[in-house]
């Protein structure tokens, strides 16, 4: 059975990975409990992390929408909206959690662990929620802003509008294949950063050309940063109006 209860140490390491330190560690205990543990340590409901994870969703979308608002003064509400929804949606929210390593200090039933949870992005996305929570708790709003906004600022600097999820491999390959360029192939050319934040540098080829490169906290991501430049300069290229950019 996964331990029930963090010592100081151990939160100490994640505060320092966070960037952030609680007045009260409690609350970072209690947002890394997963509901698996609950259920098979026989705890109350109330015991795991979800109540912090509500919390913690509420809290992310309004400091994002405030980011957005702030930082493109031009943009329609619905561009926002679309913004919005690419930073808080749980594919970005494990990847976050994924860089800061936080799948090794979520507490989980036995048979969760055993089955991979620590590195499910569903489970690390929620636990990061929940953590998000537990900071607007501890310190208020101006906290969580002061501790997301950065983090924010970076998943648009390097995704832009579209968000990750966007399939640009699948573009470039479809492109390339109808102008029957060689297929893409993606290869590592650095990695940067301690184990629990990393960032991956990737280029794209085709045949002996190299197209582009791109960065990303998983080699996924920087694999689609590599593709969405190489399909940007593309279409620029070819004097096309449908450039798939960060605005």
């Amino acid at each position: 059975m996964a331990n029930l209860h963090l010592d100081d140490a151990t939160l100490e390491r994640l505060e320092a990975r966070l960037g952030y330190q609680f007045n009260d560690r409690s609350l970072l205990a209690h947002a890394l409990v997963h509901r698996s543990l609950v259920n098979e340590a026989d705890l109350a409901d109330e015991d795991c992390n979800e109540r912090l994870e509500f919390l913690g969703d509420a809290a992310l979308g309004l400091v994002a929408a405030e980011l957005l608002y702030r930082r493109y003064p031009d943009r329609a509400e619905g561009r926002l909206t679309h913004a919005r929804a690419s930073l808080v949606n749980l594919e970005t929210l494990g990847e976050m959690g994924g860089g800061l390593g936080l799948g090794e200090f979520v507490q989980l039933g036995r048979g969760e662990d055993l089955s991979g949870g620590r590195e499910r992005r569903s489970v690390v996305g929620r636990a990061l929620e929940a953590v998000l929570g537990a900071v607007y708790l501890d310190q208020g709003l101006d906290a969580l802003r002061e501790l997301l906004n950065p983090i924010l600022i970076r998943e648009l600097d390097l995704y832009g509008w579209e968000g990750p999820a966007k399939d640009f491999k699948s573009q470039l390959q479809e492109h390339m294949q109808a102008k029957q360029d060689p297929t893409p192939v993606y290869e590592l050319v650095a990695t940067q950063g301690p184990d629990h934040h990393r960032l991956f540098t990737m280029a794209v080829r085709s045949g002996e050309a190299v197209l582009a490169s791109g960065e990303g906290s998983s080699k996924q991501r920087a694999e689609q940063a590599a593709a969405r430049a190489a399909l940007t300069a593309m279409l620029e290229a070819e004097g096309r109006p449908d450039v798939p950019a960060a605005d």
